[in-house]
């Protein structure tokens, strides 16, 4: 935000320098992010009249020009500006002036001619060239005809103005227009302000017979107010509201769109002015835009409009997107007679993604997404239709149109006087802290034991809460007068919560076993979950949407971590390292929650490790593959170094998951509840990524995982002197028996003295019938305190047999 220091001294008495308002703005919140001083030297700079202008006998480029500074006082000037003529007004730097640039103009001879100074440029004059018209941007700058000759041409442009560069926080929004600055400025320093006096409009009246506001989307647009103003005269502004709006950083257009940058500058509010004339119906609908809209813009740009976006409309059709830009079909032009201007409060977070989705933004926009005084919506109306008849840009229209359906009581604020006292570590009085809060404006509505009721300025949106107000004394107080103090509280030990101890765990364990742990993008293309093959109704395409993605290759959310683990298994096979183990511990994320719908996505911490490829053979080891039993085994530690027993994982073959093998995945479940995944990718899935050779993969819920009840696991256990029994077992059961369950019934029917139950054979062919196989165990014995029995080890052999033989209708094979 720019802060001209002239305006600002025409709207409060300041008797300090602007250093010192700088400072005292700087140290109560709102920055002074840097100070422009325009130009010392005024006495050598001039108006001059172009009195003749003849060739220069000696140069083709060069004219000398015959200039009046002064009743009487003539100059002899040599310059190479080929855009000066006779008549015009222009800017004279005398001998002994200084410009911006520290040059100081001397009395020359060019070419055999005197020249007795020089002919100034915008650009010599240290004026923004971006602000000014496009003819004026080269040559000498001409001055307008109402200027008088001899006139000191710094104040005449204005250029010995102090411009304030403020770099505003998000909260203060109200610092976006120069009223609100001077008031800051006011309570500051005490000083007068001085308001500009508006003359309020009455609902009603001629100007609601010759229009009509219909506010659709009542929850984007709180207000909206229509002021009408005829006989237009679409010209150049005074010189004076040029000069202000180039000193805040705005190019001035024509008088109408200049007098709307300028309300907007002075008060914080945006308006926009219609073509009256083209508004079909003589309507203003504010509702969002409808399916296949579109609208050309006044940058000549044909935009798409979505239905979540809030238009302006008229009684066929969307004539400007609000707080965003207007159409080009209702543009203000030379033929315009009568224009509809617009102020309005438009719902901040609409007006943001409106803007963003459209990549425009605008001093408007910014205004209405921080956004505006409601209030003084119809007086940023009124001040605008008085300041256009003001300068003979049109004739008002009597009355105005006020749709205001979104009107809020604001609700006063509770304040307790020993609260301040004991945030800020002060001991300022009541009467203080009244005076500080009065100085804001912010009035007393209560007094009493409980806390005192203030009321803020309605243009104060930040100011909600106890500890706002608080702030605003702090600030007006000083902070420099606040001693500092050391902070007291009861400090606490920080620990792990239950959750951080288990994923620490795991991490170590994964380590501890070989795996290398990789952390990949939470955001992935969504093609990836076709690469997957995932079906569109499928949980993990329940995704969260980036609104801004940095790319189209993170456009959302992971559901799963398989597609970073694939693409990191990618980079290194292409890279030849093919001999991969990694584990990675991410969340992932579901939009509406799952199973159950809830408002807010939901994050789920998973553990997936992937392995492909073999650990090669060495003189002491046979090469091991890192295949689905690989990643079995790594579980299996895992499980045990979390203090479940391995014995409760149980496998269940599973033939439908997307992205896995059909015939080599299992569903993995711990005491009898699922947990996760462990399988080998699908080929296509893998074809897709362009990776040749086997991978598997382990997917787990961590919190199913953490959530079993854990033993105290003990590491170290005295050895039994006890000799083990070990028996073979071997029977013939269907196909569609798994091995897993012959195993748990045999664990269940053995009792504590079977130690250990191992699959060591599976075998199908030869002396097997077609459609059976057979399952061959080791049976190991032990008991902790006696030597077992042949008859002993025989009675539970037998029993285990007869229970296979009832539930799965083995036989044995001898």
């Amino acid at each position: 935000m720019l802060v001209s220091w002239k305006w600002l001294n025409e709207l409060v008495e300041i008797k300090k320098t602007p250093q010192e308002i700088a400072n005292l703005l700087t140290m109560s919140g709102i920055e002074v992010e840097g100070i422009t001083f325009g130009l010392a030297d005024s006495a050598n700079l001039k108006v001059g009249l172009l009195k003749e202008i003849t060739k220069h006998p000696q140069a083709d480029k060069l004219v000398i020009c015959r200039v009046e500074i002064g009743i009487a006082e003539e100059r002899t000037i040599v310059t190479g500006a080929s855009n000066v003529k006779a008549g015009q007004k222009v800017p004279v730097a005398l001998p002994g002036a200084v410009l911006v640039d520290g040059k100081q103009i001397e009395r020359a001879v060019l070419r055999g001619v005197k020249s007795e100074g020089m002919l100034c440029s915008a650009v010599e004059l240290g004026m923004d060239v971006e602000k000014i018209p496009a003819e004026q941007k080269k040559g000498i700058y001409i001055l307008s005809d109402t200027v008088s000759v001899g006139d000191n041409v710094v104040e005449v442009l204005n250029l010995d103005d102090v411009i304030l560069e403020l770099e505003l926080t998000p909260n203060r929004a109200d610092c976006l227009g120069m009223l609100n600055i001077a008031r800051e400025v006011a309570a500051l320093t005490g000083g007068k302000l001085k308001l500009p006096l508006v003359k309020g409009s009455e609902e009603g009246h001629e100007c609601a017979q010759m229009a009509q506001v219909d506010i659709e989307a009542k929850d984007l647009c709180k207000r909206y107010v229509a002021r009408l103003i005829k006989d237009i005269r679409i010209a150049p502004s005074p010189l004076w509201l040029q000069q202000r709006l180039m000193a805040v950083g705005v190019r001035p257009i024509n008088n109408v769109v200049d007098v709307t940058n300028y309300v907007m500058m002075e008060m914080g509010q945006p308006l926009h002015a219609f073509d009256y004339a083209r508004l079909q119906g003589k309507k203003i609908v504010v509702r969002k835009a409808r399916e296949n809209e579109e609208l050309v813009t006044l940058d000549a740009q044909l935009r798409k409009l979505y239905p979540d976006m809030l238009i302006i409309a008229d009684a066929e059709k969307p004539v400007a997107i609000a707080g965003v830009m207007g159409g080009l079909e209702t543009e203000v032009t030379t033929k315009t007679k009568t224009i509809l201007l617009e102020a309005a409060f438009f719902h901040g977070a609409s007006v943001r993604r409106t803007s963003r989705t459209l990549g425009l933004r605008s001093e408007a926009s910014l205004r209405f997404e921080k956004g505006v005084d409601v209030e003084q919506v119809r007086l940023a109306a009124d001040r605008a239709v008085q300041l256009l008849a003001e300068i003979g840009a049109g004739t008002p229209v009597e009355g105005c149109v006020d749709s205001y359906p979104g009107r809020e009581e604001r609700q006063p604020i509770k304040l307790r006087i020993e609260k301040v006292n004991q945030v800020l570590g002060t001991a300022l009085t009541p009467e203080t802290m009244e005076e500080k809060l009065k100085a804001l404006h912010i009035k007393v509505v209560e007094k009493n034991k409980a806390g005192w009721l203030f009321l803020p300025p309605s243009y104060r949106r930040d100011l909600v809460y106890e500890v706002d107000l608080i702030e605003e004394i702090a600030r007006l107080y000083d902070y420099d007068k606040i001693r500092t103090t050391l902070p007291e509280g009861v400090t606490t030990q920080a620990i792990r919560t239950a959750e951080q101890k288990l994923r620490q765990q795991i991490r170590k364990t994964m380590v501890a076993q070989g795996l290398l742990e990789v952390l990949n993008y939470s955001f992935i293309n969504p093609q990836q979950l076709d690469f997957l093959g995932i079906p569109e109704e499928h949980a993990l395409r329940d995704v969260v949407t980036i609104q801004n993605p940095l790319s189209e290759e993170q456009g959302v959310m992971r559901t799963t971590l398989l597609p970073g683990l694939l693409s990191t298994v990618q980079r290194n096979v292409n890279n030849r390292n093919k001999n991969l183990k990694f584990f990675e511990l991410g969340q992932v994320y579901f939009a509406h929650g799952f199973p159950a719908k809830q408002k807010l996505p939901m994050e789920k911490w998973m553990l997936a490790a992937v392995s492909t490829g073999e650990k090669e053979k060495t003189w002491a080891y046979e090469a091991k593959k890192y295949d689905f039993y690989y990643l079995k085994g790594v579980l299996e530690n895992l499980v045990e170094r979390l203090g479940v027993t391995a014995n409760d994982l149980c496998w269940e073959v599973v033939t439908d998951l997307p992205g896995f093998h059909p015939s080599r995945t299992a569903l993995i479940k711990l005491k009898g509840k699922k947990i996760g995944i462990l399988g080998e990718i699908h080929p296509w899935v893998l074809e897709k990524y362009e990776i040749e050779q086997r991978v598997s993969m382990l997917n787990i819920d961590v919190e199913k995982l953490g959530a079993e009840e854990r033993e105290q696991k003990v590491f170290v256990a005295p050895l039994t002197k006890y000799p083990a029994v070990t028996r073979d077992l071997a029977i013939v059961v269907s196909e569609e028996v798994v091995a897993g369950a012959v195993a748990k019934l045999i664990k269940k029917e053995g009792g504590d003295w079977l130690s250990e139950v191992r699959l060591f054979d599976l075998y199908r062919g030869q002396q097997i019938q077609e459609g059976y196989k057979s399952l061959a165990f080791s049976l190991t014995w032990q008991a902790p305190h006696k030597t077992l029995t042949d008859e002993e080890v025989n009675n539970l052999h037998q029993k285990i047999e007869k229970a296979l033989q009832k539930e799965f209708s083995a036989d044995l094979r001898h």
